[in-house]
C-alpha cells in the first residue's frame, strides 16, 4: 500500500524532492493560481507558514493551470509574483496538473486518500462554490479537485488526515495545523 512517502516531485528548479525526505513533518500540500479570486490566500498561508514552520511545518505549493488558466507564465514568473506580491518565504514547486489524464501521480493518491471536498460553510462560499460547480470542465466526478487552492493536511505520520475546499482560508485551517504541530 503506497504512502505519501513513496512520491517524488519536482522542485521549481527541476530536481527531485522525495517526500521521504519531510518524513516527520506537517504538510499543508496545495493547489495554486496567481489569477484566482483565491489567490489572496496566499497571504494566509504565508502566516500559517511563518508561524508553524519553526515546529516542522512545511507547505507544498503546486501551481496549476488546470482551471480557468489562472496559473499562467513559467514557474519563475508564478515564483517571483508570490514574492513580490505576498513576501511568501515557502517556495512553490513544479507547476502540475491535478486532474485527467496528466495528473500528477501524488494528486492521484491524495484524490483516492481524501476523495471529497467538505461542504463549504457559510452563504458566500456555498455560492463560489456552486458558481464554480457550473464552469466549463469541472467535473462532478468523485475525488477530482474542483478548482484552485484545494488543500491537503498531511499529519508527521505521512497520513492525509484533511482535505479543504477552495474557499477554506488558511485561518480555517490553522486550528487543525495546531493539533498536529
Amino acid at each position: 500500500m503506497a504512502t505519501i512517502y513513496d512520491f517524488t516531485v519536482k522542485t521549481r528548479e527541476g530536481k527531485d524532492l522525495p517526500l521521504s525526505d519531510l518524513k516527520g513533518k506537517v504538510l499543508l500540500i496545495v493547489n495554486t493560481a496567481t489569477g484566482c479570486g483565491f489567490t489572496p490566500q496566499y497571504e494566509g498561508l504565508e502566516k500559517l507558514y511563518e508561524t508553524y514552520h519553526d515546529q516542522g511545518f512545511e507547505i507544498l505549493d503546486f501551481p496549476c493551470n488546470q482551471f480557468g488558466s489562472q496559473a499562467p507564465g513559467t514557474i519563475e514568473e508564478i515564483h517571483n509574483f508570490c514574492q513580490l506580491k505576498y513576501d511568501t518565504q515557502f517556495d512553490q514547486l513544479e507547476k502540475i496538473e491535478v486532474n485527467g489524464d496528466q495528473a500528477d501521480p501524488l494528486y492521484v493518491f491524495l484524490k483516492t486518500e481524501q476523495p471529497d471536498d467538505p461542504k463549504p460553510t457559510g452563504m458566500k462560499n456555498r455560492v463560489a462554490m456552486t458558481a464554480i460547480s457550473k464552469m466549463p470542465g469541472v467535473s462532478k466526478e468523485k475525488g477530482f479537485i474542483k478548482w484552485n487552492f484545494t488543500k491537503f493536511l498531511v499529519d508527521r505520520d505521512g497520513n492525509i488526515v484533511h482535505r479543504f475546499g477552495p474557499t477554506d482560508q488558511p485561518e480555517l485551517i490553522e486550528a487543525e495545523v495546531k493539533k498536529l504541530i
